[in-house]
């Protein structure tokens, strides 16, 4: 397993690339957001609990066992084919400066297939972060009771079939995410 400090460092180098300025020098990369060493971790076990307290938005969700599980032998499984935005929410807490890590494998779908991570859900506001296998896109959404605004970012795809690694980090108004490929 990795620290979380060699995930973080791993996931700057991937998420930031080069790029070559006007003036043939790199832009310096971004510091990566922290947060204060004062906000206490969560982990949510679906291996025991389940989805107990989750909120169900859209899809058909569950827990499920699957091999090849990257921890445990249960996985929180999406199955809705009809809707292409299936969001289950976490229990509510005081989640406002977060840094949230998933692995993910997209299985199939005709529109979406997909996973991502909602964050700052609230009063029909909210953010997700995600990326799409069949889109062969990563981005930020801002959802503003109804109203959504685009970030994206040109990285490979994930793959049908393969476990990925996504992760968002949220402090005040920033926010940054990593999408790791296999």
């Amino acid at each position: 397993m990795m620290s979380r400090r060699g995930f973080s460092r791993r996931a700057l180098a991937a998420a930031t690339g080069l790029i070559v300025g006007r003036h043939g020098r790199a832009p310096a990369a971004p510091v990566e957001l922290r947060l204060p060493e004062s906000i206490p971790t969560e982990r949510f076990d679906f291996e025991t609990k389940g989805i107990e307290g989750w909120t169900t938005v859209d899809g058909q969700w569950a827990v499920e066992a699957m091999a090849g599980a990257p921890s445990g032998t249960r996985v929180l499984v999406q199955r809705a084919t009809w809707n292409p935005f299936n969001v289950i929410v976490s229990p509510p807490g005081p989640f406002t400066d977060v840094d949230v890590a998933i692995k993910f494998k997209p299985i199939s779908g005709r529109e979406d297939a997909s996973g991502g991570i909602v964050l700052r859900f609230t009063d029909g506001k909210y953010h997700v972060v995600r990326a799409n296998a069949l889109e062969d896109n990563f981005r930020l959404y801002a959802y503003d009771r109804g109203r959504r605004q685009i970030a994206t970012a040109r990285v490979k795809p994930p793959s049908l079939g393969q476990w990925h690694s996504l992760r968002v980090v949220a402090v005040g108004d920033h926010i940054q995410a990593w999408l790791f490929v296999k």
